[in-house]
Order: C-alpha cells, then structure tokens, then sequence
C-alpha cells in the first residue's frame, strides 16, 4: 500500500473540488481516493466504498506520490484510434457526393456512395458510417 499524507492546504482543495463545480465522475472518484488515502484507509477499504477497483486506488496513488496532486486527478490525452482514411479519399467521397446522382435517383443517398466508393481503390472496406461522417465534417448533407 503506498502511504498518503496530504497537506492542509490540499485537504482542503480537495474538498472545494469536491462540493464545487461540474467535475467527471473520474476526477471525482480520484479525488474521493485520495481523501480517503489520507485517512489511512486500505486499498480494498477505499475500493468498496467507492465501488471501483483496486488498481484504481493504487493508480491514483502511484500517480499521486510520483507526479503530484494536478496529475493524479486530471487525465492525459489520449491518442485515439489512427485515421483510416487519407485527405485524398475523404476528398473522392466529397466530389463524389457533388456530383449528378445515379440514373433513377433523385440524389445521392450514403448508402449510393458507399456502394459507388467501394468501387475504387483504398476504399474497399468504406462503409455507410464512415461516408456519413466524412461528409459531416464536410459540413454536407446528402439528402
């Protein structure tokens, strides 16, 4: 168990963080951990109290003692998932949505486009979720 013993002064920051403001849930229950941390409380203790895992409590602990009080209660970015789409295909969708429509249609509607960009190359797995969003970036509305 990492020990924990806060300041005065960051008792009580904490506890204005808690009673003031919108928060996460997630910076909440940090900070709800390390209140708890400072009072000597194990880490299975503080674990069912506040219904999370005991990892959690050590995470926020570790992060606590080796980063300081800011870090162990905000979340760094993360990096999410990588584009699958280059510019140049997200261009394609775009002029494609800007041309005539097919024969027998009044305009193009996503899952047309789908159909019609899976024809070409680096677009086969394209799907109808995909188009939509490209084209919501876009600020187009295909219908």
């Amino acid at each position: 168990m990492i020990k924990i013993n806060l300041k005065e002064k960051e008792v009580k920051s904490l506890k204005d963080f808690v009673k003031k403001g919108r928060k996460s849930a997630r910076e909440l229950t940090r900070t709800r951990i390390l209140l708890l941390s400072n009072q000597q409380k194990g880490d299975t203790k503080i674990a069912e109290t506040l219904d999370v895992g005991r990892n959690t409590v050590w995470r926020t602990r570790k992060k606590y003692r080796e980063e300081g009080l800011q870090s162990a209660l905000v979340e760094k970015p993360r990096s999410g998932q990588p584009k699958k789409y280059t510019d140049k295909h997200e261009a394609e969708v775009i002029a494609q949505a800007c041309t005539e429509s097919p024969d027998g249609c009044k305009r193009w509607t996503l899952t047309l486009l789908t159909e019609e960009m899976r024809k070409k190359d680096g677009l086969e797995t394209i799907n109808r979720e995909s188009i939509r969003l490209i084209l919501k970036k876009a600020k187009l509305n295909p219908g």
